[in-house]
């Protein structure tokens, strides 16, 4: 049934675009035969979505239903606004106790990074490098391809913008907080990592037995704001349908040829980081090409299908070992890179800050992007791969920088794709970087022989 619904719902959406197309050829229909079939094709993709029951799918439904209601009662979108804002403030209600929770357990719980020594150093110099150059092929990306400039906000969308001119010494006493509460309250959202940064590594030196108090504390907060974050996105399809509704009603139909130029910005910044920069470090550490690529080929696809690096994780941990990575590196470095090195996810992130500048029309200076880099830097550590997460960051990093949150909602009509691909190649990075560590620790033989039954890894001694 749900196979039907779907042909049915792509075939209205066909006969809907080309009656509607009619009119470019001279042929005048009246309104209600040009209504008719956009609603019908609604009706029945909603039925798909009954079926379907999935987040996304009534995401998807949402945006079509916004952008008719838009397109066709410009005057009824205005309205709707509220529903967005709803659903923007539920999201920054999470923002600053995520990013305490996630950053101070993730930098609290690896203390034994004095233990491992050289492992954790290389480990962390490694997801740094690989991620902070995403971080500048996407920035680069957005940059050239331009996707969000062309989309006019209406005035009542830019009341949120703030101009604000600071020098050196301003810019840089800014990031410090001197009361978090304050900064909280005022969506200083580096002020908070930088609290949160410090207040990890004060934990981190705190006896074991003192420590693990606040550790659980951290631990349960950080998976309760993921609960949380569960539950607002059920509020999703409102939100993102009332955000789209408004914007078309007040601007037109140009912005999802823009939301279409992102996605493909964004692939293409991804296939470059695959191949410009996790090709030359895997030559440079001479790694054995086919055999990771084979190991890495399943967990990956469970990635990009599922759009969840924690589905991919057991797999992924289970075939590096069968590969011939000890287990005690994969076991240190995998979880580690859930928290440090989110290669396509900060990729993104730089991608679609600059995004909402553009459709904004704010021009930000190098040194401006700059500074939003390092606080992406900084905000996306600990956050692992957990759907939506990314969207919590982008709105406390676009908000602390003056930008209207409003662009960041018509996003989530492609965030699904755009979770896909960035998931997956956050899987392929931590892989990556496992491999990497065990090649420079020595731990990870050239001569590698695979058991029969793939389950061990013999190394080969050489004479």
């Amino acid at each position: 049934m749900r196979q039907r619904l779907l042909i049915a719902t792509m075939i209205a959406f066909a006969l809907s675009g080309a009656i509607s197309s009619i009119g470019y050829f001279g042929i005048h229909l009246p309104a209600a035969a040009l209504l008719a079939p956009r609603w019908i094709a609604i009706l029945i993709f909603s039925g798909y979505g009954l079926y379907r029951r999935s987040l996304t799918t009534w995401i998807l439904v949402a945006m079509a239903a916004g952008a008719a209601i838009g397109h066709d009662w410009p005057a009824v979108a205005l309205h709707l606004r509220v529903l967005s804002q709803i659903f923007l403030r539920l999201i920054k209600a999470i923002i600053a106790p995520l990013l305490f929770a996630t950053l101070v357990s993730g930098i609290a719980s690896h203390a034994d990074l004095k233990k491992v020594g050289r492992m954790g150093i290389k480990a962390i110099v490694c997801f740094e490098v690989i991620t902070t150059l995403a971080l500048f092929i996407g920035l680069a990306a957005i940059n050239i391809s331009r996707a969000g400039v062309g989309v006019t906000l209406p005035t009542h969308g830019n009341e949120s913008l703030q101009a604000q001119k600071l020098g050196v010494s301003d810019t840089i006493l800014h990031v410090f907080p001197e009361n978090i509460a304050k900064s909280i309250a005022e969506e200083q959202i580096l002020q908070v990592v930088v609290f949160s940064i410090l207040f990890g590594i004060a934990l981190a030196m705190v006896r074991e037995e003192r420590r693990r108090l606040l550790l659980n504390f951290t631990d349960g907060l950080a998976e309760t704001m993921f609960k949380f974050t569960n539950i607002v996105m059920y509020f999703a399809p409102l939100g993102v349908g009332a955000a789209i509704a408004y914007t078309i009603g007040t601007t037109g139909m140009g912005v999802l040829v823009n939301l279409a130029k992102l996605l493909l910005t964004l692939y293409v910044a991804l296939v470059i980081v695959i191949f410009g920069v996790m090709l030359p470090i895997a030559l440079i550490a001479k790694v054995p090409l086919r055999r990771f690529v084979a190991a890495v080929s399943e967990p990956v696809s469970i990635a990009f299908g599922t759009a969840s690096s924690e589905a991919a994780l057991p797999r992924a941990m289970e075939t590096l070992e069968e590969m011939g990575v000890p287990r005690q590196v994969v076991a240190f470095v995998m979880p580690t890179g859930y928290s440090f090195n989110l290669v396509g996810s900060t990729l993104y992130l730089s991608l679609a800050s600059i995004f909402v500048a553009q459709v904004a029309g704010v021009h930000l200076t190098p040194g401006q992007q700059l500074l939003m880099m390092l606080t992406l830097m900084l905000t996306s550590k600990g956050v692992a791969g957990v759907s939506r997460a990314a969207l919590v960051i982008l709105l406390g990093t676009v908000g602390s920088f003056g930008l209207p949150v409003e662009p960041v909602f018509i996003l989530l009509g492609i965030d699904q794709l755009m979770d896909m691909g960035r998931t997956a190649v956050n899987v392929l990075g931590n892989c990556l970087a496992t491999v990497v560590v065990a090649r420079w620790e020595g731990e990870f033989p050239s001569d590698v022989q695979i058991s029969s039954s793939s389950e061990t890894a013999i190394p080969v001694m050489q004479k």
